[in-house]
């Protein structure tokens, strides 16, 4: 089987729901990641043999296949196909492991695997809004309703039960919540992602400018300013300062074969060295990272001592806390510059967001191994596995 190798990875910085990417139609977010690596890397872009492109909220302005809409706004030849794939917030992960299993069953060597989310226009939610009857509330059939008597399947509910069966507090996650805003605050701080955002244009009242900052990360953000925040059911933990941002972005990650990179000399920067999906609960839902973890590092031969850094998305602060207590992980190794928490989670686009930030800040450290991970809707999650070669 062939190696399959990471050329490049981008992303632009993320913006709020409402905030600065609002005005960019989703199309148009996802072609300017294209165009970046079109740009940032001297090769035919006509040898791109795929694109795939993660989204979750295929709808509005995100429907007919927005990945083909995504090439066809771009500098990208329309001679490129694409296709637009849902595994809910692993759906761009999950495109990097569909573009490495294309890479290494030798059937291509070009591949982009990208996403693309634009949650001020298709809001989290709206799928199970506009799809199903309101007097329903949830998406399952009668079969799922004889499976699962009763169930109401909810993210929020899922991470409240992961905070009960880890032993997490209130305390303990708006801790964590403030860590990856001081995390992020120095990243930006030292310029650790320079590299890996891309500008976009907007429109302001003070005229045209590039938008390059997260626009999420809360530089006051103090335990008291995140404790205050409500808690989004009475006699839980759980509020929207120690949860992922709702936010507007796109991502994409070059994934070439040995072949190609010697026929456009290209240089990789790393090597994928596992890819793995499992699923597991689905009600609880959100601790599959956990458990897909093991399964990934047995298969590759490693442990966790041997993972110099880890990105495991942040979609609710007890994720990522109960993943480092389960596979006894490093504290200082995860998340070292912030997460969705502070960053935010534009769901289709995380996948290769993560990515990209995982190889800058490995290469900015060098290290050798680094692991990435995120919880995914109905009980799945990713994990990815990359060796750092420059």
């Amino acid at each position: 089987m062939s190696d399959a190798y990471i050329v490049d990875a981008v992303r632009t910085a993320g913006g709020r729901r409402g905030g600065r990417l609002a005005g960019t139609h989703a199309v148009d977010l996802g072609a300017a990641t294209l165009d970046a690596i079109a740009d940032r890397n001297d090769f035919d872009p006509s040898a791109i043999e795929d694109v795939i492109t993660g989204c979750v909220s295929q709808g509005g302005e995100q429907s007919g296949d927005v990945g083909r809409n995504c090439v066809l706004a771009s500098k990208l030849p329309n001679s490129i196909p694409s296709v637009s794939i849902d595994r809910q917030c692993g759906s761009s992960q999950q495109a990097v492991q569909f573009a490495a299993q294309g890479v290494m069953s030798g059937t291509q060597d070009m591949v982009l695997a990208h996403g693309v989310e634009s949650m001020t226009r298709v809001p989290m939610g709206s799928t199970s809004v506009l799809f199903h009857k309101a007097d329903l509330g949830n998406n399952k059939s009668p079969r799922m309703e004889e499976a699962f008597p009763g169930v109401q399947f909810s993210q929020f509910m899922g991470a409240e039960m992961i905070v009960q069966k880890y032993g997490f507090t209130r305390e303990d996650l708006d801790q964590f919540a403030l860590e990856s805003h001081k995390r992020a605050i120095a990243a930006i701080a030292a310029g650790a992602f320079d590299n890996e955002i891309i500008g976009v244009k907007i429109e302001t009242p003070e005229g045209e400018e590039m938008h390059k900052v997260d626009e999420g990360v809360r530089f006051d953000a103090t335990m008291e300013s995140i404790g205050s925040v409500k808690l989004l059911q009475e006699g839980g933990s759980i509020t929207a300062a120690n949860a992922s941002q709702i936010c507007d972005g796109s991502s994409a990650v070059l994934v070439c074969s040995e072949q190609a990179l010697k026929d456009h000399g290209l240089t990789p920067r790393a090597r994928i060295v596992n890819l793995t999906v499992t699923g597991g609960d689905p009600v609880i839902m959100l601790e599959e990272p956990l458990f897909a973890t093991e399964r990934a590092l047995k298969r590759a031969g490693l442990n966790i001592g041997d993972i110099d850094l880890y990105e495991v998305n942040e979609a609710f602060a007890p994720v990522p806390l109960a993943w480092l207590q389960h596979v006894g992980a490093d504290r200082n190794k995860l998340n070292v510059n912030g997460g969705a928490i502070a960053l935010g989670h534009p769901l289709g686009a995380s996948g290769t967001k993560l990515m990209a930030t995982l190889l800058n800040a490995m290469e900015q450290r060098g290290s050798k191994y680094g692991l990435q991970t995120m919880c995914e809707g109905g009980g799945q999650a990713n994990v990815t596995i990359i060796e750092r070669l420059n």
